[in-house]
């Protein structure tokens, strides 16, 4: 049966005992890319050995520059959807942070199939290693899986991810399923697992290339250009902050009364994507239009948009003893310095200087 109530997801000081010198080995898949460099950092800090796996599809080495001579890092490069490539990285770990995976909502609106698959294969390759090598896995889900479901989201509520007939419903049962099959190996070898469903997680790092939002909002009032919303405005997102949202998956991985359960990841304080927008022009003092962009004219017919995405976040609170909760005005802050400095992916420092003269 899977495992539940009062257990951990892993007993860090039983194996810390027996780890070499002491530090536990963690595994971070995605570790290259913009959440799981900044989980990387945190479990650094906190002692571990890690090793960060990527096959540099959207990740990048330049992620990790922070830590690239920390001489308990190592990077792999290589994908985690081989058979052969997830079972060696697990062979070693003591626990694994499992959050390699293909997001974006452009990148699912062009590559359905792609996205979909690739998911999948992914999933399911580590989670049977996992279950092979004995590892407590935490597996990073996503709150597409709610789908227009009563907000605000809740862990116990049935999942709602969407019609067959439309691409964004296909990553949700993507997403569900592998929860399904974390669970499924639970109860079928005791595997030690909890899923996080990471809701929107914003910072240092994150790419608008694929149609994150408030990463193309800083590089449009940066450059001056029309800040861009698409579709009404009106819909609704909560925005956490990377380090947050790092801190409380590694603190969910050594919390009780997590095996064999699901936590909402992400912040508590809903925006509408048109104030987003709003904020950003005011805090980078820009006089850059706001430009309200048919759905259609992004993305391919019955591509739906959620109207609200708000998590209920009691069960992380009991979990962990807080949530993110860093505001949204600050993030943007931080960010525009970081662009004006040349410290975002999507920004050229030496357009934002000239601009600026």
């Amino acid at each position: 049966m899977p495992l539940s109530g009062e257990e951990p997801l892993f007993d860090r000081a039983a194996r810390q005992a027996s780890a070499p010198a002491g530090r536990l080995r963690a595994v971070v898949t995605g570790g290259a890319g913009f959440i799981g460099s900044h989980l990387c950092e945190e479990l650094l800090c906190r002692g571990y050995a890690v090793h960060a796996v990527d096959d540099l599809s959207t990740g990048r080495v330049a992620n990790l520059a922070a830590v690239a001579t920390h001489p308990a890092l190592r990077l792999g490069v290589a994908s985690v959807a081989e058979a052969d490539v997830a079972d060696r990285v697990c062979v070693d770990a003591d626990v694994v942070f499992h959050l390699a995976g293909v997001v974006g909502v452009q990148r699912l609106a062009a590559e359905p199939l792609d996205v979909v698959q690739r998911n999948l294969r992914c999933n399911e390759a580590m989670l049977t290693a996992a279950a092979r090598h004995g590892v407590p896995i935490l597996l990073a889900s996503s709150s597409e899986v709610y789908g227009d479901g009563p907000v605000p989201f809740r862990e116990q509520d049935p999942v709602r991810p969407g019609v067959t007939e439309g691409p964004r419903g296909g990553y949700a049962c993507a997403k569900a399923m592998s929860e399904w099959l974390a669970f499924g190996h639970a109860a079928r070898s005791g595997l030690p697992v909890v899923v996080a469903r990471l809701f929107n997680t914003v910072g240092p790092r994150q790419s608008g290339q694929h149609g994150m939002v408030l990463p193309r909002f800083v590089a449009q009032a940066l450059r001056g250009d029309p800040i861009t919303v698409y579709g009404s405005g009106e819909q609704t997102r909560c925005f956490a902050h990377v380090r947050e949202v790092a801190r409380a998956l590694a603190d969910l991985a050594e919390a009780r009364g997590v095996a064999g359960r699901v936590f909402n990841v992400g912040s508590e304080q809903e925006t509408t994507v048109a104030d987003l927008a709003a904020v950003v022009r005011e805090r980078a003092g820009c006089g850059a239009p706001i430009v309200r962009v048919p759905l259609a004219s992004v993305f391919p017919a019955g591509f739906v948009d959620p109207v609200r995405r708000r998590p209920c976040l009691q069960r992380l609170r009991r979990a962990i003893g807080w949530v993110p909760s860093a505001s949204l005005p600050a993030i943007v802050d931080e960010l525009l310095a970081l662009g004006r400095a040349g410290g975002l992916p999507d920004v050229d420092a030496a357009c934002v200087r000239s601009r600026a003269n």
